[in-house]
C-alpha cells in the first residue's frame, strides 16, 4: 500500500519536476555597458511581443524566449545594426505577430478594419431591432374606444376597478 502511495505521490510531481526552472531572482538581467545602448534595447523590446505570453512585450516577459530574443536584440545592436534591420530580420523569422502594432497591409487589413466593422454592424442591428420594436409596440398599442374611455375613467378615479382586474382577485 506504502508503495502505491509512494508511486502516486511521485506520478503528481512529474509534471511540477518537468516545468523550466524560472529565471534566478537573484541573478541581475543582463545589460548593456552603453546606457544609449540599453535605451535603445528596452525601446525596441516593447515594441516587440512574447511571442509565449503574447500579451506582454518581451519587456515585460520573463519568459525565457523572450530573455532569449532581448539578449538577441542586444547583441544585434551591441554589432552594429539599425533598429530597423534588427525588426526586420525578427519579422523575417517569426512574421507580423513578433510586432506589438502590426502593419496596415493586406494581410492584416481584417486585424484593423474588423473592430470598425463590428461597431458599425452592431450599430445597425440595434438600429434594426429598435424600430422593429417600436413598430411592433404601436401595432399592438391600438384600443378601441370603450378601451381608452375605461382608462381615462380608471386614471380619473371615477370608475371601480372590473371584476377581471388583480386587486378584486384578492
Amino acid at each position: 500500500m506504502r508503495a502505491l502511495a509512494l508511486a502516486a505521490l511521485l506520478g503528481a510531481a512529474l509534471p511540477a519536476m518537468a516545468q523550466q526552472p524560472a529565471a534566478d531572482p537573484g541573478m541581475a538581467p543582463a545589460v548593456a555597458p552603453d546606457p544609449q545602448l540599453e535605451a535603445d534595447v528596452m525601446e525596441l523590446s516593447h515594441k516587440l511581443r512574447c511571442l509565449v505570453c503574447q500579451n506582454q512585450s518581451i519587456a515585460e516577459s520573463n519568459a525565457p524566449l523572450a530573455l532569449d530574443l532581448r539578449d538577441q536584440v542586444r547583441e544585434q545592436l551591441a554589432s552594429g545594426r539599425s533598429k530597423d534591420d534588427v525588426v526586420d530580420y525578427l519579422v523575417a523569422r517569426y512574421g507580423d505577430f513578433v510586432l506589438y502594432e502590426p502593419p496596415f497591409k493586406a494581410t492584416t487589413l481584417l486585424l484593423w478594419g474588423g473592430p470598425v466593422l463590428l461597431l458599425v454592424g452592431g450599430a445597425g442591428w440595434l438600429a434594426y431591432r429598435l424600430r422593429r420594436r417600436a413598430s411592433e409596440l404601436a401595432a399592438a398599442g391600438h384600443l378601441s374606444e370603450a378601451e381608452r374611455q375605461r382608462a381615462r375613467e380608471l386614471l380619473a378615479g371615477a370608475a371601480q376597478p372590473s371584476s377581471e382586474s388583480p386587486e378584486s382577485r384578492s
